[in-house]
């Protein structure tokens, strides 16, 4: 890890910025295929899988026979922990449901707000090098909740044409019964444009690399709507004297450990505890399985020593992490004025690993400076509100010329006669 010592603002942009692959012609690539699906279909997504996954499938429902005999595969300390994470999950997310809120903002109007959960959602499900079986938990369960009636999962299938048994369990545990064996780009052109095998949806939620993000961007022009922009993964760390090196070291190897392409960062004003931190990092990727992974993503990530408090923070909201962990004494300052993050981790022992599978936050965040303008998925994400309203003859002649004034000042005479036509009657009857 590069450390920088008390850079300039002027260079904070380019200190921070994050690592993109260099893949040339990326957005042609993600438009072809998804002119290519929409055109052929289910065809495409057969070659598209053939050539990406390395396999070609006659079918690419998961049976239910594949589910039950995955959940015979799983262990019972895994079933157990899975079974705890939604138990925690469920009730952060349960508890996020809001009433109807009703107000008479003039006497004889009546105005209110509803909730109703999006019908069609697809999710996608990263396999590759991590089944992230815990995003089916942090997906499907505030979809359940919400009230979507068709969900559907898309997640790419191993060597063999198999789907990760943690994944399967997971979905058949939160009551998904569509899982598709397909992923990438041509996953989420199926859900947009919909295929004999892939349902089409209204909303796609789900992380992904850089390939699935634009993707899902691309989505939203075709008229399917998106929880957020989520690319590689990122964690940012403010610690000072009173953190423990080691626990600020094993957090930023939890995330560097997600992919070549996730970033690091740690911002202190303790250069003794950055020379720990080092330290810890060299001893502790060692012991990783995923350890050429973690290494290069470490190549991405920087040691920031700023000279306080109130800097540091000026640098994070710049920087807007999609992960934040505080490890300060005056943790209230960062608490109370950060502005843009995914979501916050708080004091030595709350590592960012908890929000990832089982305190019951949700894991799905907004990636890339997008905190500044996007909220990570929460229950909100799988609903739509709709606004009501009823007005009696009363309310009418209270605002009524109110309308009236407003839609002649904007030339909207069609607009004025809808109320005028209205109060005339409501006079007419009130001389009978």
């Amino acid at each position: 890890m590069k450390t920088i010592i008390n850079p300039k603002s002027s260079d904070w942009s380019e200190i921070l910025k994050r690592p993109t692959q260099t893949i040339n012609n990326i957005e042609q690539t993600v438009n072809e295929i998804f002119n290519d699906v929409e055109r052929q279909g289910d065809k495409a997504i057969i070659k598209y899988t053939t050539i990406f996954d390395g396999v070609e499938l006659k079918n690419y429902k998961v049976s239910k026979k594949e589910v039950d005999d995955a959940c015979k595969k799983i262990s019972e300390n895994l079933k157990a922990a899975i079974y705890m994470a939604k138990d925690n999950i469920e009730a952060f997310h349960a508890a996020q449901k809001t009433s109807k809120i009703e107000i008479e903002t003039s006497p004889g109007v009546r105005c209110w707000q509803e909730k109703r959960p999006i019908e069609k959602i697809g999710l996608y499900i990263p396999g590759g090098t991590a089944p992230l079986f815990s995003t089916v938990l942090m997906l499907a369960i505030p979809a359940k909740i919400a009230g979507c009636k068709d969900i559907v999962i898309c997640t790419p299938p191993n060597k063999e044409g198999d789907i990760a048994k943690e994944i399967l369990f997971t979905a058949q545990l939160c009551g998904v019964k569509k899982i598709i064996k397909v992923g990438g780009i041509q996953a989420i052109a199926g859900m947009t444009f919909g295929t004999k095998t892939i349902p089409q949806v209204y909303k796609i939620f789900g992380p992904g690399n850089q390939f699935v993000t634009i993707a899902k961007q691309l989505a939203i022009k075709h008229g399917v709507a998106i929880d957020m922009p989520a690319g590689p993964s990122e964690l940012l760390v403010y610690a000072d004297d009173s953190a423990k090196a080691s626990y600020v070291a094993s957090d930023l190897l939890s995330q560097a450990e997600h992919g070549v392409d996730s970033q690091v960062i740690l911002i202190s004003t303790s250069e003794s505890l950055i020379e720990s931190v080092k330290t810890e990092i060299s001893i502790q990727i060692k012991e990783l399985p995923r350890k050429s992974i973690a290494e290069q993503a470490i190549q991405n990530s920087k040691l920031i020593l700023v000279e306080s408090d109130d800097i540091a923070l000026k640098m994070i909201n710049e920087y807007a992490p999609e992960h934040f962990i505080i490890c300060a004494k005056n943790e209230a300052l960062f608490i109370n004025k950060i502005n843009n993050a995914g979501s916050i981790f708080i004091g030595n022992f709350t590592p960012e690993s908890a929000g990832d599978y089982g305190s019951g936050t949700n894991h799905t965040l907004p990636t890339n400076g997008f905190s500044k303008m996007y909220s990570g998925v929460n229950l909100n994400s799988f609903t739509k509100s709709i606004t009501f309203q009823k007005i009696t003859k009363k309310g009418l002649k209270n605002i009524g010329e109110t309308i009236e004034i407003m839609a002649d000042a904007e030339g909207l005479q069609a607009h004025k006669k809808a109320v005028s036509i209205r109060l005339n009657d409501i006079i007419k009857s009130s001389k009978k």
